[in-house]
């Protein structure tokens, strides 16, 4: 017997009960089949864990509508699947899982009668990347929608506005902003890189001599971590400077913009 189709092996981590008794044999002495199926099947359960969604924020249809444009999926899926959690978020319904509160993770639906023509369909391993194209959008709006709820919860506690230091002409800004956690971090934002080495964002004391470092700036944007016990006011002065790549962890003296943070 070949191989079985990916379809085929897609619906059984799908559903459970799908292949005959020739399939099944196939199945349990092919160890190619055998592994393509356990990638499957923890893909599918990665999909049907439930997560505590209670405080994220649901992405519009026009999140999906992008993925399913870049992805170039079919009509038959272009309805947002996130469409009636929406709906709930807003208040039309009261009673979807991870709305109210985490849940017992629903079964997908039984397959209509007419899908199991596909065993009629030719072999065709290229068709596995639509069905996981599908399930790693699925993944992308979740995540997204993770991510936006992390933004959003922040909370701003300093600013400064980043100006060009001789030589340069880059301008930026830097914002203090605190989770609901407590954690806090710096983030940076340029309007361009002008180094000649590489940037490296510093936090500089009052009396000019006290600097930490935290951490190198690959674009014209980055987020940084602050230590917990570090006091702003002692360290108020953001600088981002042009680092040679000579070896040496200080200071180069060559910044490219500075700021003052302020609340």
């Amino acid at each position: 017997m070949p191989h079985i189709d990916p379809e085929e092996l897609s619906l059984l981590a799908l559903y459970g009960d799908w292949l005959d008794e020739e399939g099944r044999q196939h199945l349990s002495g092919c160890d190619a089949c055998s592994a393509e199926y356990a990638a499957l099947r923890r893909a599918v359960d990665a999909m049907k864990t439930t997560p505590d969604s209670s405080t994220l924020e649901v992405p519009g249809p026009s999140v999906w509508s992008g993925i399913h444009r870049e992805l170039g999926l079919s009509d038959a899926i272009r309805e947002d699947p996130l469409g009636s959690a929406a709906g709930s978020a807003t208040g039309t319904e009261t009673s979807k899982p991870g709305i109210n509160g985490p849940t017992e993770p629903e079964q997908p639906a039984a397959p209509p009668a007419d899908i199991r023509s596909v065993k009629k369909r030719p072999q065709g391993w290229q068709r596995r990347g639509t069905w996981l194209a599908v399930a790693a959008a699925g993944a992308l709006v979740i995540a997204g929608a993770t991510l936006w709820n992390i933004n959003q919860a922040a909370t701003p506690l300093a600013r400064a506005e980043l100006t060009p230091l001789a030589q340069h002409t880059a301008t930026g800004s830097a914002t203090v902003l605190e989770s609901p956690d407590g954690t806090r971090t710096l983030e940076v934002k340029l309007s361009k890189e002008e180094a000649q080495g590489y940037q490296e964002v510093w936090l500089i004391g009052t009396d000019l001599t006290r600097l930490i470092s935290l951490g190198i700036m690959k674009s014209d944007s980055g987020t940084f971590p602050l230590p917990a016990d570090l006091n702003l006011a002692d360290f108020p002065i953001v600088d981002v400077s042009d680092e040679p790549l000579d070896g040496n962890p200080g200071h180069s003296s060559v910044s490219i913009v500075r700021g003052s943070l302020t609340s």
